[in-house]
């Protein structure tokens, strides 16, 4: 069975990610999903939904973590058996008394492994699930520990608040970005802290330069030229929940779609490495790759291997869509008969989740 090469070297045994973080929108604008069929790295299942919402005629989830699966079978099974509000309120998106009423509901429709796996976290089933993976709880400890060190409870309140460009601006030069913001941000945000706490460490094997000062270079953009207002994202990393802006796969208006797309048999999951699945069904051909930031983790040669059983396993106009955050990949020279870029910077202009460096886009040439 065919591995993928991050699988040798980092510990896939817990949750990594409880959430996506990369933003669905530009997923969306990229993939244009409607009609297609997807292949998408699982993760924690929303941006997978999200393909659903958009209109795909099926979506693939692949995923080689026993415990991100668990993440989207607890979200598979929460649109079939719950109402909008509790699957909201089971993730965390909104506050709850009693999480563990709201997952009797769907128990019994999970895996018996699955099922397990969640009788087992009482804790993180409380907490909300969207809060159970390592980089959720480095966040928290950021928002807890280290964020009171630079602004209180209020200050973030506000910056959250909607205003106009000038007086978002004008909040962050003269409220926000003080000096002791950008200490305890690269502090906090270094490649050191970073692979403690949050990312494994051998994620950063191919990244050169300062994790730090790129990230926050980046939140500068997200704080100051976008709306934080309306950045689900940044509302979960400061406060622990979404605020008014939610993902597209929790949307209200999508969750009728979603879940009648997987009640008609148009979303499964596939464990293993995507280079496994390809490996084992080379005759099925997928319309668009959600593809996360998995040449992240991966040399340049690996990332140009990889990306030829893509092209091989695409219809004609199949797109791609990946994030770089530190290390610079993208279609090599190798390459260029088989796949050409698509502008994405206006996009990436748009990217709600902060933490990358570029949003990459690709189609399949006939």
């Amino acid at each position: 069975m065919t591995t993928s090469e991050i699988q040798h070297r980092a510990d896939f045994s817990e949750i990594r990610y409880a959430q996506c973080w990369e933003d669905s929108r530009l997923l969306i604008g990229g993939l244009l999903p409607a009609g297609r069929d997807c292949l998408s790295i699982g993760s924690a299942g929303e941006n997978s939904f999200a393909l659903l919402a958009a209109g795909a005629a099926s979506v693939t989830a692949v995923e080689m973590n026993a415990a991100q699966i668990a993440c989207i079978e607890l979200r598979k099974a929460s649109y079939l058996h719950l109402d909008h509000g509790e699957l909201l309120r089971l993730i965390g998106s909104r506050p709850c008394a009693d999480r563990q009423a709201i997952y009797r509901k769907v128990r019994d429709a999970l895996p018996e492994e699955v099922r397990a796996f969640w009788d087992a976290r009482p804790e993180a089933v409380a907490a909300g699930v969207g809060s159970a993976g390592k980089f959720e709880r480095y966040f928290a400890t950021f928002r807890s520990r280290v964020l009171p060190l630079a602004h209180g409870r209020k200050r973030v309140l506000s910056l959250l608040e909607p205003r106009d460009p000038g007086a978002r601006l004008h909040f962050y030069q003269r409220e926000w970005n003080n000096r002791r913001w950008r200490w305890i941000f690269r502090i906090f945000f270094s490649r050191t802290v970073m692979g403690a706490l949050g990312r494994d460490p051998e994620f950063f094997k191919y990244v050169e330069g300062s994790v730090a000062d790129r990230i926050l270079s980046r939140t500068r953009h997200a704080l100051a030229v976008l709306d934080p207002s309306e950045n689900p994202y940044l509302h979960w990393i400061l406060t622990g929940t979404h605020g008014g802006a939610l993902p597209e796969a929790l949307e209200e208006r999508n969750f009728p779609l979603i879940r009648e797309s997987i009640a008609a048999g148009r979303f499964r999951i596939a464990p293993g490495s995507i280079e496994a699945l390809l490996e084992s069904e080379p005759d099925r051909r997928y319309g668009a790759f959600n593809l996360s930031d998995i040449f992240e983790y991966m040399s340049e040669d690996n990332t140009a291997a990889l990306l030829e059983k893509i092209a091989d396993a695409s219809v004609p106009g199949a797109r791609l869509a990946y994030w770089n955050m530190l290390a610079p990949r993208s279609r090599p020279a190798s390459l260029a008969h088989r796949l050409r870029p698509i502008p994405a910077d206006d996009l990436f202009g748009m990217d709600r989740a902060f933490f990358y460096s570029r949003f990459v886009v690709e189609e399949v040439m006939e």
